[in-house]
């Protein structure tokens, strides 16, 4: 952006905010057109802004900004509504995404795909009757994989190239794809836990049907999404494990 461009109309959710002086607030969006951007967002602390209201993760906004900086000055904000608020599990959830996006987006990056990847799993761990949150995260974390540019491999051996079988056993290379057991080394580091070609296959279709399927693909986006993290830890994965415990 050059000079004191002004952004109108764009459709963004607000991944975090922190306090900027007595009255403002920083805001980390994720905008569809823009990626994500911080935002100063003037007297939003206030007690009688209009802002206090507005400004909620999770919740679809239309934003305008203007400036030449890092960070933009947030111009005017509107709640587009449609969205039921998060709670218990889902609030969770949700932060965890948030999480995600935060520490794996470079900003100013577009991404329209991601933000409609995004914008699915919000409404869907928004509707209480909604019982596979678990397979909605491995969607959006195979869509942030995808659009950051490590898109998984699935279906056929990264050694072979030959096509990955139901009922066979296979090891997952990171940034390589899966390979049978006897082409992985002892003592290799990139060597994970036993997977199911069936599981490979059912994940390559976002089909989670079977239990076991999203037990295993569970533990193989964990392994792939720390190896991209490079040791950054997610608070939100704490937390709630620790609620899970209590």
């Amino acid at each position: 952006m050059s000079g004191r461009q002004r952004i109108d109309g764009q459709i963004a959710y607000i991944l975090h905010s922190y306090a900027y002086s007595e009255t403002s607030l920083i805001l980390d969006v994720f905008s569809r057109d823009y990626g994500r951007l911080p935002l100063l967002a003037r007297g939003a602390r206030r007690p009688r802004s209009a802002l206090r209201g507005v400004l909620q993760a999770f919740q679809p906004l239309e934003l305008a900004w203007f400036g030449a900086g890092e960070v933009r000055t947030l111009a005017k904000a509107e709640w587009l509504g449609g969205l039921p608020l998060l709670g218990g599990t889902a609030l969770m959830l949700g932060y965890y995404l948030n999480e995600l996006l935060l520490k794996l987006l470079a900003r100013e990056d577009a991404h329209a795909a991601l933000f409609d990847a995004y914008a699915t799993a919000l409404q869907a761990l928004a509707r209480v009757e909604d019982t596979s949150h678990a397979a909605r995260l491995r969607q959006f974390e195979k869509s942030l994989l995808k659009e950051l540019g490590y898109g998984l491999a699935l279906e056929r051996e990264a050694v072979t190239d030959e096509a990955v079988l139901p009922d066979r056993t296979y090891h997952y290379l990171i940034e390589r794809g899966p390979v049978t057991a006897s082409a992985v080394t002892d003592g290799d580091p990139a060597r994970t836990q036993a997977i199911r070609g069936k599981t490979l296959l059912d994940l390559a279709r976002d089909d989670y049907a079977d239990p076991r399927t999203l037990a295993e693909s569970k533990l193989l986006m964990r392994m792939l999404i720390n190896h991209h993290l490079a040791g950054q830890p997610l608070q939100s994965r704490r937390v709630f494990m620790e609620l899970q415990e209590l």
